[in-house]
């Protein structure tokens, strides 16, 4: 098949082209986000990257983020959640767990305990049910830090949560007073 590191390079692109820059290869995204596979593989090719069909289920079925979904026909495919293009992903309202986590680096914790969680430029703020989760993602950002949500208490307020595809927590922002420090 391809290589990790060609696995991890396109995974990257479909990232790109998916969530962020679909004008990038000439993609237009549907409204929920979905363009179909037959239209990517095409615009890929032409723009020089060489995806098969084998390669894009590939990258799908071993994307560890699970980070992109097929449609039910298999005839189209979108990111899972991350977008910072505007798009509707039409995940229902959940009832969160009484506790989410957010990882994030130590040099953002001062601001995010004053100021809330910010979906900044992407639609939503990604939260995890689980600590290993929020380690990971925090440590792409540095020492990591984990925070905790009273998610349940949020809910109560108002606040909507979404889980998306990958099992990871969607909300529009988490307010200051809804923040702690985990301690481990």
């Amino acid at each position: 098949m391809i290589s990790e590191k060609e696995t991890t390079a396109l995974s990257k692109f479909l990232s790109l082209v998916l969530r962020h820059q679909p004008e990038t290869i000439d993609i237009k995204l549907d409204e929920q986000g979905w363009v179909t596979v037959d239209e990517l593989l095409r615009k890929a090719q032409a723009h020089g990257k060489n995806i098969t069909p084998d390669v894009l289920n590939h990258i799908v079925e071993t994307n560890t983020k699970k980070r992109f979904a097929f449609d039910d026909t298999g005839k189209k495919i979108r990111a899972s959640q991350g977008h910072s293009v505007d798009v509707e992903l039409g995940y229902e309202p959940q009832m969160p767990p009484d506790v989410l986590y957010h990882g994030t680096g130590s040099q953002s914790v001062d601001a995010i305990l004053q100021s809330g969680l910010e979906k900044r430029s992407r639609q939503h703020v990604h939260l995890s049910s689980d600590l290993d989760t929020a380690v990971k993602v925090g440590q792409r950002h540095g020492k990591p830090v984990i925070l905790t949500v009273a998610a349940g208490a949020m809910h109560l307020q108002g606040h909507r949560f979404y889980l998306s595809a990958n099992n990871v927590w969607l909300t529009d922002f988490v307010p200051a007073g809804f923040i702690g420090r985990h301690s481990s």
